[in-house]
């Protein structure tokens, strides 16, 4: 049996507040892993139909291996229209978030969906504040 890490009150705390400012549900899972997921509300339709799947939907934020100086491996993703791509890579970029992947799921969805995932080492109360800033254009 694999032996249960301790999360300190401190990862504990970071994760609530790390949830609060993404505006998503945290929960802290075995690693520790801070995780927050929430919902968008991005209309589309696949093969001709509209789609409000959580697979379509969800963001999805996480940090973990927190180090001594506040600073952890955090990393995001999220769902966006094709032509919002140039935009939130921009507003990434300028804040010093690496822009890790940029891929569809789906095939003969309108309009074309993308998915786009980043990452940095920071606080991650500054990466989820730089986050939020990043993806608030999409609504």
């Amino acid at each position: 049996m694999a032996e249960q890490v301790k999360v300190s009150p401190r990862f504990k705390r970071l994760c609530t507040q790390f949830g609060k400012i993404l505006g998503g549900v945290s929960e802290v899972d075995e690693g520790p892993v801070c995780f927050v997921m929430r919902m968008t509300n991005l209309p589309a339709t696949i093969l001709g139909r509209k789609t409000r799947s959580p697979l379509v939907q969800m963001q999805m934020f996480s940090f973990e291996s927190l180090d001594e100086s506040c600073r952890a491996l955090c990393l995001g993703e999220t769902a966006l229209h094709q032509n919002q791509v140039n935009h939130l890579i921009s507003n990434l970029r300028k804040r010093g978030i690496t822009v890790t992947a940029l891929h569809n799921h789906w095939l003969k969805e309108d309009p074309r969906l993308m998915y786009m995932h980043w990452e940095a080492i920071e606080n991650p109360v500054v990466f989820a504040r730089k986050t939020k800033e990043s993806i608030a254009f999409l609504g």
